[in-house]
């Protein structure tokens, strides 16, 4: 018999089974699809030895008016800079206490120091800096801690990572603490105890022990207004961090603005900033609204009432239950609530812009889970995922029920959205049930419309632009070494990576595969025999196992697997496999491999049944 072409269209189906999606892709992880054709994705580098104290839940890259290149970094428990090359530290300050006398309190051989301050207003895994102190039992307690343990509202302990007291002693002279922001939680989680179930459930005085209501872990948002970040904590204050400054500086809180917050954003090229999810009456936390916005007047950071004089205003959605995400568009912020698609249109005097609504039932599942790509939004709801046009419409999805089944309801708000312009990619990373941090992806390339799915863990992703390669951030339960140097620190860290880099995983292999449904080997033959098989790959670095299941029926639980080798030389190799049907699985697991599939043609024979 002549030689059998096996072809399969691009993209990834898991809405059908083995056998019903023959001539198609089943599975796949660090694979994408381009000019039909899959390929092994592009490796990543550390950017920067250095780690950051907690888990990235936005970052933002700009240029300031002299070419210097700044990333915003904010994480549950910091908020950093980096730019050309090195990391710098900008959380804002919470308070300060001056003149502590004599406020350490050391245990002779422990690393664990008690600190006195009547007025720390801290709680734990918070950080401190002490300057003015002397040595106390042999330590330089000049230095920034992660609080251990709150004591009480007037001690706690902080410890000395590397080094121990050598003497029980109290001291260190006349001491000035230093408090930063208070920390937020690393994931998202159901709150228990008091005030957390429905009206008339359970007893009087009783913590609830199970709950349904969904604590969001502490994110920021970032936008640039000219060359300064503006930067919200989520339910929290607006920042502005001050390129002219300098990167010794911290950001510090925007005043007379509204203190409470969900995000921010910064209309083009009007230059209104907007507050999401903010206060009814500025000032006052208690009067927050998920569903109210409000935005500034033109070209200032600072005036939010409205007056005659000003174009300052707000606005309350009605649809939702709260304000989920926002994005700059064509002509227009599309914003999002739970439930519902809006259209911020600017419109001038007087009343500067126009809210209207523009689809239900198609809400966002997280402030970062909606991107614009030259004037067409797409993102991610509760069961399915969206595209606006100038239309809405649900985009046919062939994982569709992969991704939700296993889609953490808990974690949603993790959820991010990333571009990557070169290869027509919008790639949603989230959490699955069996995490609680992001360790799933699925991709949609939106110029050749097919879908691909894989476990690559990105909690923030940065499109090329400013910088030539994309940016991501991965997350670490381990508490490694950090920039600057930080004693006593419990959290995990975050790494910044360079993506499509090289072929690799920093220094170790990719472990990349796809994997095609079933096929029939012939039609209106029992059995046949495959002998052999010629490889086509477009790109072939390294090394490549093609493996070929065989089965006698579809729902077979012993099917019979061969595999072969090829490498860039490979002009064929023998199989010796029968059966009704078989697929295709392309795998490399080494350091430098890298490969883009073309085709297989393979040798058929007829063959019995026994």
């Amino acid at each position: 018999m002549p030689l059998t072409k096996i072809g399969f269209a691009p993209g990834i189906d898991k809405q059908d089974t083995e056998y019903g999606a023959a001539g198609r892709w089943t599975d796949s992880d660090f694979v994408r699809f381009r000019y039909g054709l899959p390929e092994k994705i592009g490796g990543w580098v550390e950017l920067l030895a250095d780690k950051l104290i907690g888990v990235v839940r936005d970052m933002k890259a700009w240029t300031d008016l002299n070419g210097v290149r700044y990333t915003a970094l904010g994480t549950d428990r910091k908020l950093y800079i980096y730019t050309e090359g090195a990391l710098y530290d900008i959380t804002p300050i919470q308070s300060t206490q001056a003149g502590l006398t004599n406020p350490f309190v050391t245990t002779s051989g422990s690393s664990i120091i008690t600190v006195n301050d009547a007025s720390h207003g801290a709680i734990q895994g918070d950080f401190v800096t002490f300057s003015g102190a002397t040595a106390v039992a042999g330590l330089d307690m000049n230095k920034e801690f992660e609080i251990t343990t709150i004591v009480s509202t007037s001690q706690y302990t902080v410890t000395y990572t590397g080094s121990t007291a050598n003497a029980s002693a109290t001291g260190g002279g006349t001491v000035t603490a230093t408090y930063q922001l208070s920390i937020g939680t690393a994931v998202s989680q159901y709150g228990y105890g008091w005030g957390t179930g429905p009206w008339n459930n359970s007893t009087w005085n009783t913590p609830r022990s199970t709950s349904t209501v969904t604590i969001a872990g502490r994110g920021w948002s970032f936008d640039t207004f000219g060359e300064d970040l503006i930067a919200t904590v989520t339910q929290g204050r607006t920042y502005k961090w001050d390129t002219s400054v300098g990167t010794g500086t911290r950001a510090v809180a925007l005043t007379t603005t509204p203190t409470k917050s969900r995000f921010n954003l910064v209309s083009m090229p009007e230059r209104h900033i907007f507050l999401f999810g903010t206060e009814t009456l500025i000032g006052d936390t208690t009067t927050a609204d998920p569903l109210f916005l409000r935005f500034s007047s033109q070209e200032t950071t600072t005036a939010w009432n409205p007056t005659a004089v000003n174009t300052a205003g707000s606005f309350r959605i009605q649809d939702g239950s709260e304000i989920v995400s926002a994005v700059r568009s064509r002509n227009a912020v599309l914003v999002w609530t739970d439930t519902s698609l809006n259209a911020l249109q600017f419109v001038g005097a007087p009343f500067v812009f126009n809210l209207t609504q523009i689809g239900a039932n198609c809400g966002a599942v997280s402030q970062h889970c909606a991107v614009d790509v030259n004037g067409t939004a797409f993102w991610m709801s509760q069961n399915s995922f969206f595209r606006f046009d100038g239309a809405i419409s649900k985009m046919p999805c062939s994982v569709q029920d992969y991704v939700f089944n296993d889609f953490s309801i808990t974690n949603r708000p993790e959820t991010y959205a990333a571009v990557n312009s070169e290869f027509n990619e919008v790639t949603w990373f989230y959490v699955s049930n069996s995490s609680t941090q992001i360790d799933r992806y699925v991709t949609y390339n939106y110029l050749e419309d097919c879908w691909s799915t894989g476990s690559l863990a990105r909690t923030t992703w940065i499109d090329y632009g400013v910088y030539q390669k994309p940016y991501a951030s991965g997350y670490s339960i381990t508490a490694l070494g950090t920039s600057p140097p930080v004693l006593g620190v419990t959290a995990g860290s975050s790494t910044i990576y360079q993506q499509e880099t090289g072929f690799d995983d920093v220094i170790s292999a990719i472990d990349a595969f796809i994997e095609s449904g079933d096929f029939d080997i012939a039609d209106g033959q029992p059995f046949l025999h495959i002998g052999r098989g010629i490889p086509d790959f477009g790109t072939m670095v390294g090394s490549v196992d093609i493996k070929m299941r065989f089965k006698t029926y579809p729902n077979s639980t012993t099917p019979v697997t061969i595999t072969r080798t090829v490498t860039s030389t490979t002009d064929k190799f023998d199989l010796r496999g029968r059966g009704r049907q078989a697929n295709v699985r392309i795998e490399s697991d080494q350091v430098g491999d890298n490969w883009r599939y073309g085709t297989l043609r393979l040798d058929v024979q007829p063959d019995g049944g026994r």
